[in-house]
């Protein structure tokens, strides 16, 4: 029963975007054939356990380490010890169920393998047909770019069948769904950003949702993900609130730019604390990089920040010679103190970690309203810091926005432990769904998703058939 649950097992990995050929079951199945000996049966044995093992770590906690292919997933992927592998197997009236219990359970999952098999299914029709032959197309338009973008729409589900030739109203919904599951503005209007999106080929997105899979599983953790968490995508500039499954709240988020050292990290940590009327701690980076050349050329740029020496005293900046100062050299901190001009705003919320990383309000409410929103050192900004707080404080407080105003209104840095610590995840998925099963697709706005994939084909994973 456990060869059997195994061969079964490693033939349908492809289901799960693994590598059939890691786990050679033809190759396994000839080796059985031609044994013989004690000797040549136990050599099966080994290479059946060494299979197995494989198998399991690959489906229950993904085939990559994340650290080894970009120097922004620092996610720590929940190993399971090998040993309880064997057990679970050896023990097991039905190996079966042993093996598919190794995929993570979360609904999100099950989403992506469905939409992964309606994808291979559409690329063994010819995939989404002929790419729109336009720059942009607007309503009322006509003519053979009408109805290239008419057939890939219904191809693609977002539109009924038709034979207008016109860019009527149905068209212009049509592209308004289309824009919205691509996270661009839904003006209806096919625009160059729209009609590149969806002259993308089918094979590329269906790369995407592999790539999805193999993110959900490094994320397969015993605990869960935590009854009520905090889910920060960041190709989708979104920060939610999740109470057993579901969406509690939502805001926009501004996330760290596409430059070199700005890209915001993807892992996990528990929030413990908010901050309210925080000081901005200047990092060391952004203060020798960037304040420093403006004080040499000026010692009073800047002037609402403060120069703080070691022991926490304010430095006169008359007295300092920037210029006598390197990168490496520089003696001193530079703070903000509390104000609604504050860089982090009124409000951060601390998951303490090592790469400094944390949400927080800011002074440039303007950003939120693009449609791309990579602007910061790294950090989340949050468009609704203060609904945000309400809501983390609604499990403690009878009455949260009286009790965050209260701390606000002293103009005081105030932390604020939270009573139960919420887990927070930062991630970055080009591919993912909503509850109602559709589709959503993200820019890979640093690449990472790419080097995922070319890490993913190199350890053997392939495309199913699929067509542009």
């Amino acid at each position: 029963r456990r060869r059997e649950a195994l061969l079964n097992a490693v033939r349908n990995a492809a289901d799960h975007g693994l590598p059939v050929e890691r786990y050679n079951p033809d190759q396994l199945i000839a080796v059985m054939k031609e044994a013989r000996s004690p000797r040549a049966h136990g050599a099966v044995e080994a290479e059946l356990t060494r299979i197995y093992l494989t198998y399991a770590r690959d489906l229950q906690t993904g085939i990559l380490t994340p650290k080894k292919i970009d120097s922004g997933l620092v996610r720590d992927v929940p190993l399971r010890d090998r040993t309880a592998y064997l057990k679970a197997i050896e023990s097991a009236a039905a190996p079966n169920r042993v093996l598919r219990a190794l995929a993570p359970t979360t609904p999100e999952y099950a989403r992506l393998m469905k939409a992964k098999l309606v994808m291979t299914r559409q690329g063994t029709k010819g995939g989404w047909g002929a790419t729109v032959p336009a720059a942009s197309l607007k309503p009322e338009d006509r003519g053979q770019s009408v109805v290239a973008l008419r057939n890939r729409l219904m191809k693609m589900g977002y539109l009924q069948r038709s034979a207008s030739r016109v860019y009527d109203e149905a068209m212009s919904q049509a592209v308004q769904k289309f824009q919205v599951a691509h996270g661009l503005t839904p003006d209806g209007v096919a625009g160059a950003g729209t009609i590149a999106e969806i002259n993308k080929p089918l094979d590329a997105r269906l790369q995407s949702v592999l790539v999805a899979m193999e993110r959900e599983r490094w994320l397969n953790r015993p605990e869960g993900l935590g009854d009520r968490h905090v889910w920060v995508n960041l190709t989708d500039f979104t920060a939610r609130i999740m109470d057993n499954g579901k969406l509690t709240f939502e805001t926009r988020s501004v996330i760290g730019k596409n430059q070199s050292g700005r890209h915001s990290p993807e892992f996990s940590d528990i929030m413990e604390h908010m901050v309210i009327n925080p000081t901005w701690h200047v990092p060391r980076s952004i203060a020798t990089k960037e304040y420093l050349p403006l004080l040499k050329r000026n010692p009073n740029a800047v002037s609402h920040l403060r120069l703080v020496d070691s022991r926490g005293r304010t430095v006169n900046r008359g007295a300092v010679n920037f210029n006598a100062y390197s990168e490496r050299s520089f003696p001193f901190n530079i703070k903000q103190p509390p104000s609604s001009r504050n860089a982090l705003g009124l409000v951060k919320f601390m998951f303490p970690n090592k790469y400094n990383i944390y949400l927080h309000d800011t002074p440039a409410k303007n950003l939120f309203s693009r449609e791309m929103r990579a602007y910061s050192h790294g950090c989340i900004r949050l468009a609704q810091p203060f609904d945000f707080a309400y809501e983390l404080l609604s499990k403690q407080e009878a009455d949260p926005v009286t009790a965050f105003k209260t701390h606000l209104n002293t103009g005081r840095e105030t932390k604020v432990l939270l009573e139960k610590q919420v887990p927070v995840h930062i991630v970055y998925r080009t591919a993912f769904t909503s509850a109602d099963g559709r589709l959503h697709h993200r820019k890979d706005i640093y690449g990472r998703d790419a080097k995922i994939w070319n890490a993913l084909r190199n350890a053997g994973v392939a495309l199913p058939h699929a067509n542009g």
